[in-house]
């Protein structure tokens, strides 16, 4: 039959493996870590917690297999196991800005809470020190259960990081096509300061040239006066004008 400890490992390290698969291509490098991380911390939280088990079980006789020791055994271990690996994931999700760091305590509670369900439902079939090879079928059902676990948790948070990768894209475009739409007003009222630039100096240079020629005309008249040139018609210089 197989006991608790393969049915752990068969559940968590199965789990894992599939989130890694999946998160190893939002994550990039980070990803190739996952999995290594996991077990460190697996490992490390089943230090703490079997020496607190044993110690409960020996001194205390606490029945890990009857209520209300069953669930005090189970929820210490939940606590150890739930900060460790929490702790372990978000290590690594901290340094990706895409991807919530809560993600590290939601994939932690989901897989204890799927866990304890799977135990609980096996618990049938499953002894406090057994034979790792005669249950394949209890082996089954932990593979299964921790690669569903995985395989949903680990997509989850693949679409949501291609959600916000997708959200950061628009993003960059919509404020491309902001600075392209300044760039584009800022040219045209430079033009059209421009063009009213020249418009004025054309009218200027107009308005200077008419008052040349009239100056030009009063002097011209002034001198015919002056000089009494009785053949020039003033009629008609003032028709001209």
């Amino acid at each position: 039959m197989l006991d608790y400890l393969t049915a752990g490992i068969a559940f968590w390290m199965t789990l894992f493996g599939v989130q890694e698969s999946l998160l190893e291509f939002r994550l990039g490098y980070l990803g190739r870590y996952w999995f290594l991380a996991i077990s460190a911390s697996l490992l490390l939280s089943f230090l703490l917690s079997a020496p607190i088990t044993i110690t409960l079980i020996i001194k205390f006789a606490v029945d890990p297999f009857t209520f209300p020791g069953n669930v005090i055994l189970s929820g210490i271990a939940a606590v150890i196991f739930g900060v460790i690996l929490t702790l372990a994931q978000w290590l690594i999700l901290r340094q990706s800005e895409m991807t919530p760091r809560v993600f590290a305590l939601i994939n932690t509670v989901i897989g204890i809470l799927v866990y304890f369900l799977l135990v609980w439902l096996n618990e049938g079939t499953l002894e406090w020190s057994g034979n790792p090879f005669g249950g394949w079928k209890t082996v089954l059902v932990f593979l299964a259960g921790g690669a569903i676990t995985g395989a949903a948790t680990g997509k989850a948070l693949d679409f949501y990081c291609e959600r916000v990768e997708q959200r950061l894209i628009q993003l960059e475009r919509e404020r491309e096509e902001k600075e392209r739409l300044r760039r584009e007003r800022i040219e045209n009222e430079i033009f059209e300061r421009k063009k009213l630039e020249a418009e004025k100096l054309e009218r200027e240079a107009l308005e200077r040239k008419m008052i040349e020629r009239e100056m030009a005309l009063a002097e011209e008249k002034k001198w015919y006066e002056e000089h009494g040139d009785d053949d020039y018609d003033y009629e008609d210089e003032d028709d001209e004008e």
